[in-house]
């Protein structure tokens, strides 16, 4: 079978849509020659991000691990320092953190909702770590703790509350990685704010099968000016002159190109329809088997408008729907292998939920031997919708 046959699926699991005006902006782009790092369209695109989220700022940059990588040096991540992360999460959460020469402390998941348990993470600092003249040591090691970066799985959502008062008291940088999580949203007191607006910088990723896509690229969220001047600085190479090519700090090639930013743009003027299409499919997934004992969905709090990017639930029976559906030429995939199972972070100090009893349970492995994410694109039909429940539910 060769490489172009392996990715073609008759109902493919998610793939862009582009039915805005890309092919207009992009035309425009390439007549102008503004395709490269500079252009109207970077500025647009951001305001636009901006302006959708209710971010003070907001800084394009060439994808949501470079995104990440930023954001953790801005806070101010240093060698030896330990972050805590999800188990269960993309690998670029945890190699963006290594990338500056810390290391991991991995976070079982909440059951429910698949998002970081922030209660592990309070024992965690109460009976393992001090504060010491405002810095958070960890006693067995002598190693800082200095960041949290809660992953807002699948456009659900962290509880943000919770861990912004952890990282008052512990003094903790939250960077939230909220790659998947464009347009969900959570009510904190009285107010609602989106994701990645919470924390002090948070992340978000337009690969291809996102809310919204350029292709490749990210974005910085923050309230803070100088997180965000911090943050484009770095990314254009730390140039400090506009002639002379002058720098006053070690930099990164991280920009957004123009040609990009210009889908992106087309892709938000779109974005509150493909919200509404997600909603739908999700509800229609969750209706029809909602009596299938077999199946079980995550939980999202009342507090939260979950995006609805990619609906996945565990299933009993999950290598039977792999084989069928695949029979049919249906893409489904796996969730993300646990991070303590990848070879890079085997022997990371991974923090186990501990039951009534004091018994250790390891949820995030109980949760991905069972899930599968199902077809979910804003252009999927009903009949393909109606083909893969009828299918899942004879098995």
């Amino acid at each position: 079978m060769s490489n172009q046959e392996k990715y073609q699926f008759r109902v493919p699991l998610c793939t862009p849509n582009l039915q805005g005006n890309e092919e207009k902006y992009v035309v425009d782009c390439i007549r102008s020659n503004w395709i490269t790092s500079v252009g109207s369209y970077i500025e647009r695109f951001e305001n636009s991000v901006r302006d959708f989220t209710g971010s003070k700022y907001a800084v394009s940059v060439a994808n949501g691990t470079a995104a990440l990588h930023l954001a953790l040096q801005i806070v101010g991540v240093q060698v030896g320092d330990y972050v805590f992360v999800p188990n269960i999460t993309f690998v670029a959460s945890c190699n963006a953190v290594t990338y500056l020469g810390a290391e991991p402390i991995l976070v079982d998941i909440c059951p429910q909702t698949w998002q970081i348990n922030e209660k592990i993470i309070i024992n965690f600092l109460e009976k393992s770590c001090t504060l010491k003249n405002k810095v958070c040591i960890h006693n067995q090691t002598g190693r800082r703790v200095s960041a949290i970066m809660p992953v807002h799985t699948l456009g659900n959502m962290c509880q943000m509350d919770s861990i912004m008062a952890i990282s008052k008291k512990y003094n903790l940088m939250v960077v939230e990685d909220a790659a998947e999580a464009l347009g969900a949203r959570q009510k904190n007191m009285e107010n609602t704010h989106h994701a990645g607006t919470i924390g002090h910088i948070g992340v978000l990723s337009f690969n291809g099968n996102k809310m919204i896509t350029t292709g490749g690229g990210g974005m910085l969220l923050t309230n803070n000016e100088v997180f965000a001047q911090k943050a484009r600085h770095l990314s254009r190479q730390a140039k400090t002159g506009i002639f002379e090519y002058s720098h006053n700090e070690i930099g990164y090639n991280y920009p957004l190109l123009n040609i990009l930013a210009a889908v992106g743009l087309a892709q938000m003027e779109q974005l509150g329809n493909f919200l509404k299409r997600k909603k739908e499919i999700d509800t229609f997934y969750r209706e029809e088997f909602k009596n299938n004992k077999n199946i079980d969905f995550q939980v999202v709090r009342q507090n939260t408008t979950a995006n609805n990017w990619l609906f996945t639930a565990t299933f009993n029976n999950k290598e039977e729907i792999i084989k069928i559906l695949a029979e049919k030429q249906i893409q489904v995939r796996p969730f993300w292998q646990p991070m303590n199972k990848q070879v890079m972070f085997k022997n990371n100090i991974y923090l186990k939920t501990i039951d009534s009893q004091g018994i250790p349970k390891d949820f995030s492995n109980e949760i991905y031997q069972k899930t599968l994410s199902l077809p979910c694109g804003t252009q999927i039909t009903q009949e393909n919708l109606q083909e893969i429940v009828d299918l899942i539910n004879k098995i």
